[in-house]
């Protein structure tokens, strides 16, 4: 394991810019995800600064692999088309 990842997994929340480089998006993407409502953030109380739940994004990774394996699943006959 990464030294990042032991200390993303030693805190509960995980910025915008540690987000994105955790799956491999820009944190323009993340913003669009929020709005969208693929991947909310929280809001710091503080600043009002997006922030992610280490575990929201550790499921949402396993959401994107799970999705990816149902892909190459899939048969498609193109005779049909």
């Amino acid at each position: 394991m990464l030294n990042l990842d032991i200390l993303l997994m030693e805190k509960k929340y995980v910025t915008i810019l540690q987000a994105s480089k955790l799956l491999g998006v820009t944190p323009l993407t993340l913003r669009n995800w929020d709005k969208r409502g693929m991947l909310t953030a929280y809001r710091n109380p503080i600043n009002n600064y997006r922030v992610y739940r280490f575990d929201q994004i550790e499921l949402f990774l396993r959401k994107m692999e799970n999705s990816k394996n149902q892909l190459g699943t899939r048969k498609i006959d193109i005779s049909v088309v």
